[in-house]
Parts: structure tokens; C-alpha cells; sequence
């Protein structure tokens, strides 16, 4: 995967990470953690420029938030806690678990956007709990900006530092990025099970 995403950045610069950054909110075993370092090893080269970098990141990130926004605030809670009683097993979460995390949400909402945009695996999700709980479209994305600028920023900068370290941190990177996939898939699969 490692090799793809290079290449794919090297061929098409900007529209790539853009396009990656919002893939990456959809389709979350594509990591921005792997993105966006090598876009910023690409800057560092000379071949792009780190505001730009950045920015397109951040951009196609903010792209991808919003379907999952609209799909959360399309289904509201009460659909979704139906969801959850019908299919909780393999969604696994229960109705108990929607209506509480939508309570968490109500009261830590911008919060909640923000520091979510910095946690791997949840910055994908926040959005729909953002749109069950109606948060405004222009607030939500205000924090979601925020959140996200700062983590193309962090991340790019790593690509920038690392410079000539590139193909080592990409020979650990790529493993530790699947090695995350597959726990995830592992987590997943053992709620689904201790749910029978």
C-alpha cells in the first residue's frame, strides 16, 4: 500500500493527497498516517510545497467528513438506535450505547469534533454522531478545520523531517499501518462474537 500511495502523490501531487485525505474518512484501512508523511517527504524534496501539502490534505480530509455527517443527521438518533436493536450484533453497539454517546456528544460537541479530528480511527466516525445530534453545519466544520489542519500539519512535518530517513520509516510504517487494520478487524470480530 505504501508503494501505491507514493506513487500515486508523485504522479498526480495535490489531487492525490486531496483525493487519498478523503478516501481516507470513508474508507478508514487507507491511513493518513502513511498519506501525509510521504506528501510531506515529497515537499521536502522540492516537489510540492508544505502550505499546499497541507492544505489539500486538510481539504479532502474535511471532504470526506461530510457524507457521514449528512448520513447521521438523515438517520437521526431514533433510526439509529433502531439500527442498533435490530443489527447491534453486527454493528456492535448496543441502543444503550447510542443513546448515551449521543448524550456525551450534546454536552462535549465542539470539543468532541475537535479532538476527535487527532485520534486515529475515530476522526473518521465523529461526523455522524455530529450529524445525529444536529450540531450546525458551519460549527461543525469550524472545529473539524481546526482539528484537522493540525494533524496534515503534524504529519507532514514528520514527512518533512524525516527527508532522507524515508525509506526506512516507510520499510516500518506499511506494517504498522496493516498491523492496525488487522486489529481493528480482530476487535471487531470479537464484539461480534461475545454478542451472541
Amino acid at each position: 500500500m505504501a508503494d501505491w500511495i507514493t506513487g500515486f502523490i508523485e504522479t498526480h501531487g495535490y489531487w492525490a493527497i486531496a483525493t487519498l485525505m478523503a478516501l481516507e474518512n470513508v474508507l478508514p484501512p487507507i491511513p493518513s498516517e502513511l498519506i501525509m508523511p510521504f506528501a510531506g517527504f515529497h515537499a521536502a524534496q522540492g516537489a510540492l510545497d508544505p502550505a499546499l501539502v497541507v492544505a489539500a490534505g486538510a481539504a479532502g480530509s474535511l471532504a470526506g467528513t461530510l457524507p457521514w455527517y449528512w448520513l447521521g443527521q438523515r438517520l437521526g438518533q431514533r433510526r439509529l438506535e433502531h439500527l442498533a436493536e435490530r443489527h447491534g450484533r453486527w454493528l456492535t453497539v448496543s441502543r444503550e450505547e447510542v443513546e448515551r454517546a449521543t448524550r456525551w456528544f450534546e454536552r462535549h460537541d465542539a470539543r468532541a469534533v475537535f479532538g476527535g479530528r487527532l485520534v486515529p480511527a475515530v476522526r473518521s466516525i465523529i461526523s455522524a454522531p455530529a450529524g445525529v445530534a444536529r450540531m450546525a453545519l458551519p460549527r461543525f466544520l469550524l472545529w473539524s478545520t481546526a482539528g484537522t489542519l493540525i494533524w496534515c500539519s503534524a504529519l507532514a512535518g514528520a514527512g518533512f523531517t524525516l527527508r532522507e530517513r524515508h525509506e526506512a520509516a516507510a520499510r516500518w510504517i506499511g506494517p504498522v499501518s496493516e498491523a492496525i487494520v488487522v486489529a481493528a478487524l480482530a476487535a471487531w470480530l470479537w464484539r461480534v462474537l461475545r454478542r451472541r
